[in-house]
């Protein structure tokens, strides 16, 4: 052996199986940023195209040079870092575990005459040498998922992703998933290296690993059993430990709420009705649409559904909760776009849908104070209130502009005004519409009335496939957070494996293993949840704020109790699994052969 850093493919043969959870951690934080910032580049690239051919280069390097593309640019940072913390918590926590089960080995180089320097040499580059098999792992992985959802979305979502360019090779995003990985294990390999430099010879020889606190200390805690209290005390007694483990939990949850954010960004920059119209008819110039029409429609092939709304703008009124309100719009929605409104989430929580869809009671979209239980007086009738609308539908950025708006039911709005003929029809065809249906449509319409065709405008196909994307960084963010929770768990008893087998040959059961076990996972999991939420939330709050808020003024943040709900339990599922594993393995080993694992 010409150098002891020979030793590194050696060691590496014979750990391969305690190496290999942690060679998995940086393939996933190389497959994450790899596939996020491919994805990006070729969404870039399409657009890019589309926009040169359409507008010309000045147009494109408008668009680069935008406020609204700029301000996205901290935002990628941001989670570029959180990615990398997360990597480097999570593979850090394991060579902790890793170095903590070599000690004897540690102990040994150092009897033949190794440095410390040396030893801090040969576990970085130990680390590195992962780099070798997970780098390119995570590369490819993430060029594959890059070309997987490039083909979801040009060959099944289509539309405005037709040209979505197909096995495209990523600069940016194979140059991010290099730095990604060989960062996270330099910095992570940071501390792990001068814990073993710091073993001394004496362990090797004597076989007790290097520890110099004593327990005294959990003499004091009162009700806990002991095997609990021993368990407390392994996942405190190294702060720098408790902090790597506590922390990739944490990550993990923030990266959860983060992401989340985004799913409502998508939601208010592509807003989706079940009520959107294929075809738009209106009347112009103070003109009516005929009643009849609507019948004429429905029956016509093609045609999926017909539904008609009934405007009156500037209406005189009062309002006994708003002494501001002296005029109001009028709009009267079928019962299907009644419907519409509840599915689409877009009611208040205490609005009463079924008085307006029966008639008499009225929506209301206002900035003022009028809520549920107000009465608004137009057209010399009282109209209840039966709820509000968290925004408004009709403008296209959901602001009200300073005005008042009822919604009723069409028979609430003939009662009160006298008017059957509609302001405009909304038709929504069926998917084996043809050509040549739309075409009969627009004869039947005839050139009285304005026909808008808003098909190719039609945004669900990218909505789908924003959500997707966002869902599917969700799973691997939770298929991360599973991989840390078992690998922590694992390599923390397999750090402590002689440490259980001396308990055992002084008596303690294997049940007494199992609860001190659970005890020291349930103090990890319990802080990085603990600390993961409120950070998590916090950060949640501010991301939503520069995202959402400052762009919808009618958005704001709530607690996101559905998120927290799975969050948890997904938490406590991921940890019962996790512990599951390492006890079954400690029930299994007799005493003489966990005393004698090295």
């Amino acid at each position: 052996m010409r150098s002891y850093l020979s030793m590194i493919p050696i060691s590496a043969k014979v750990h391969k199986r305690q190496n290999r959870m942690t060679i998995w951690c940086i393939v996933i934080a190389v497959f994450l940023v790899t596939a996020v910032f491919s994805m990006t580049e070729m969404a870039v690239r399409q657009e890019t195209n589309r926009l040169v051919a359409k507008h010309g280069i000045e147009e494109v390097t408008s668009l680069f040079t935008s406020e609204a593309f700029l301000s996205l640019l901290p935002i990628a940072a941001l989670l570029f870092l959180f990615i990398l913390c997360a990597g480097v918590f999570m593979i850090a926590g394991s060579m902790n575990s890793n170095v903590a089960q070599r000690t004897q080995l540690f102990g040994m180089m150092r009897c033949v005459g190794m440095s410390k320097k040396q030893v801090i040499r040969y576990v970085r580059l130990e680390a590195l040498n992962w780099c070798k098999t997970a780098v390119p792992m995570g590369l490819v992985f993430g060029t594959v998922a890059t070309w997987v959802l490039c083909a979801v979305l040009k060959y099944v979502v289509g539309g405005e992703w037709a040209d979505m360019p197909q096995l495209g090779f990523s600069i940016l995003g194979i140059v991010s998933g290099v730095v990604i990985g060989v960062l996270t294990v330099l910095i992570a390999a940071g501390k792990p290296a001068k814990r073993a430099a710091k073993v001394m010879p004496v362990s090797a020889l004597s076989g007790i690993p290097d520890e110099k606190k004593s327990i005294h200390s959990i003499k004091t805690a009162k009700n806990i059993k002991i095997e609990k209290a021993l368990g407390i005390r392994h996942a405190t007694e190294s702060g720098k430990n408790l902090f790597l483990m506590v922390g990739s939990f944490a990550l993990s949850i923030i990266l959860f709420l983060s992401f989340s954010v985004i799913v409502e960004l998508v939601n208010c920059m592509m807003p989706q009705s079940v009520a959107a119209a294929d075809i738009e008819i209106y009347a112009e110039d103070g003109d009516w649409i005929e009643n009849r029409l609507l019948t004429t429609l429905e029956d016509a092939n093609g045609v999926k559904r017909v539904f008609g709304r009934r405007a009156v703008f500037d209406v005189e009124a009062n309002c006994d909760a708003a002494s501001s309100v002296n005029c109001v719009d009028v709009i009267s929605y079928d019962a299907f776009d009644l419907e519409a409104l509840k599915k689409d989430g877009i009611l208040e929580r205490n609005c009463d849908p079924d008085k307006v869809i029966s008639g008499g009671a009225a929506f209301v979209i206002s900035d003022e104070a009028i809520q549920k239980g107000s009465e608004v007086s137009v057209f010399g009738t009282q109209v209840p209130v039966a709820g509000k609308l968290k925004f408004d539908p009709l403008s296209s950025d959901g602001s009200t502009e300073g005005r008042t708006t009822l919604i009723i039911s069409g028979e609430t709005f003939r009662d009160i005004t006298g008017i059957s003929d509609y302001t405009m029809l909304l038709v929504q065809l069926s998917d084996s519409a043809t050509d040549e249906n739309t075409d009969t449509l627009k004869t039947l319409t005839g050139q009285r009335y304005k026909w808008v065709d808003n098909r190719e405008y039609d945004t669900h196909g990218t909505y789908i496939a924003f959500l997707v994307c966002v869902y599917s960084f969700l799973v691997i963010i939770a298929l991360v957070t599973i991989l840390n929770i078992v690998n922590s768990i694992s390599m923390s008893v397999s750090a402590r494996i002689e440490q259980y087998g001396a308990m055992r040959a002084v008596g303690m059961s294997k049940k007494q293993l199992g609860n001190m076990v659970k005890a020291e996972t349930l103090t990890y999991s319990s802080l990085g949840c603990a600390i993961g939420l409120v950070t998590g939330l916090l950060f949640s709050k501010w991301l939503y704020g520069f995202l959402v808020t400052s762009h919808y003024a009618y958005a704001t943040w709530h607690l996101p109790v559905a998120e927290l709900i799975v969050i948890v339990t997904f938490f406590a599922v991921s940890v019962a699994a996790g512990i599951r594993a390492p006890i079954k393995r400690l029930n299994e080993m007799s005493i003489t052969e966990t005393i004698g694992q090295l």
